[in-house]
């Protein structure tokens, strides 16, 4: 009889230490910070960024300048410069974050769209690091990242709220109704505005990328020239045409004075400015009346021109609405944005197989 009661009590104690153990690992489970490691690679930067519980510890960044003697993304070239620049880039971010490996939570990933082989890099790596440490992988969609890109600062958007997006490959008006659940209300039907003002730079004689050089010489120059206005339905966009038209005017103006756009570069590049940011803002015009909000961002790439910020804000003054905009680091392609959406994503256990494959067409779905 005392040997069975002894038993008893043998068991019960360590059916206690058991629950103990338990309610330690489970407690362990929510002290530990959710870290997740991310990687950039859709055209040709090379990001890798560390996110603990939705901050960010790091953001490198190793660009590629040799384009810029090729007016222009080589594919193949860019991908190969990824191969060099990932694995520093990578050890960058995890040194400037100061954690180790075993920390990671997991490791999230642009999965497109971009240039294939650039993407197909940092898939590739991202799948073997989330192999190698036994954490989840997250696929992240390029454009998503770039809406979310303003959870990486302190001054957050309120949802819902209508987003601007401009890119080089992408032109978007999206309603934002929570960090994961977006709706297109409108993108660009051909060309972008990011290209837009890199091929009209292009037919200026200005470097690669020209988006920056023709916001600085337009600042000295003033409205002189005006350049049609698509007439595109509902919200969507093209610059196709606009594009055409400024060679059509160049052209014809070269005929008479060969040196008409250097003794007129500035004013050229502040009314084609003029006219790219004219069509963006009156497109957002055009979304907040038919989806009203009070809120409004601005992303992407292109959101890092001055007047196309000046004129949003503006804008968002004038209707009475609270403007966002993000920080210049977070403006153009950059890992903290992958990570902050990966972030969320782990958050909602939304996690990928580790058979994915890189894809340069992606939909933000």
């Amino acid at each position: 009889m005392q040997k069975s009661v002894h038993l008893v009590y043998e068991a019960q104690k360590y059916y206690f230490l058991a629950y103990l153990y338990l309610k330690f690992q489970n407690l362990l489970q929510l002290l530990k910070k959710n870290i997740i490691l991310a990687i950039e690679s859709s055209c040709d930067d090379t990001g890798a960024s560390v996110i603990s519980d939705g901050k960010v510890l790091s953001n490198c960044i190793a660009n590629q300048s040799i384009h810029e003697r090729y007016g222009g993304v080589i594919p193949e070239v860019a991908s190969r410069q990824h191969q060099e620049n990932i694995v520093p880039v990578v050890d960058q971010a995890i040194l400037t974050a100061g954690i180790s490996l075993q920390d990671i939570s997991a490791v999230a990933i642009t999965k497109g769209p971009g240039l294939m082989g650039s993407l197909l890099v940092g898939v590739s790596f991202a799948k073997a690091m989330a192999m190698t440490l036994h954490v989840p992988l997250i696929e992240v969609h390029h454009m998503q990242a770039h809406i979310l890109a303003h959870f990486a600062t302190e001054h957050k958007p309120e949802f819902p709220f209508l987003c601007l997006t401009v890119s080089g490959g992408h032109t978007q008006i999206v309603l934002v109704k929570n960090h994961l659940d977006m709706v297109i209300l409108g993108e660009t039907r051909d060309d972008a505005a990011g290209e837009a003002f890199d091929k009209a730079g292009k037919m200026l004689g200005l470097p690669y990328p020209a988006g920056p050089h023709i916001d600085k010489l337009a600042q000295k120059g003033q409205l002189k020239y005006q350049f049609p206005i698509p007439n595109i339905p509902d919200l969507d966009f093209s610059f196709s045409g606009f594009k055409t038209s400024v060679l059509y005017f160049l052209q014809k103006e070269m005929k008479n004075d060969d040196s008409f756009i250097q003794n007129n570069l500035n004013d050229l590049c502040h009314s084609i400015q003029f006219a790219i940011v004219d069509i963006l803002i009156k497109k957002l015009e055009k979304a907040v009346t038919l989806h009203p909000v009070k809120h409004i961002a601005l992303a992407g790439g292109v959101s890092a021109n001055s007047a196309l910020r000046q004129a949003f804000t503006q804008f968002g003054k004038k209707n009475q609405l609270e403007v966002y905009i993000p920080d210049f680091e977070y403006c153009t392609d950059n890992a903290a944005m992958i990570g902050i959406t990966g972030y969320y994503k782990y958050m909602a256990k939304d996690f990928s197989d580790l058979n994915i494959t890189p894809d340069p067409k992606f939909e933000m779905k």
